[in-house]
């Protein structure tokens, strides 16, 4: 029964064979991995210096997201991404 539900949910989560199933896995996973591999001291340089100026809240917080989510690569989410194009086609 447990298998059963189990292979359901796997089933109602996996990407479509699609144009946008595939282009979304590339686009939310692997892309801002590649630009944090080849860019990412650049962009964390950029960031610190532009919190050396005085900004906003919510210019605070953006450039604090940028530097989080593109300031060094993570071979975690790339692979989780490579698996989910992987998955897809199988």
């Amino acid at each position: 029964m447990k298998k059963k539900i189990f292979k359901e949910s796997l089933e109602n989560i996996k990407p479509t064979k699609s144009f946008w199933g595939i282009t979304s896995a590339i686009l939310i996973f692997i892309v801002p991995e590649f630009i944090a591999f080849i860019w990412g001291s650049e962009i964390s340089s950029f960031v610190e210096l532009k919190l050396t100026t005085p900004l906003s809240l919510q210019e605070e917080y953006a450039y604090k997201g940028l530097r989080d989510v593109l300031g060094e690569g993570s071979w975690l989410n790339l692979l989780v991404g490579i698996s989910i194009l992987i998955w897809a086609f199988f």
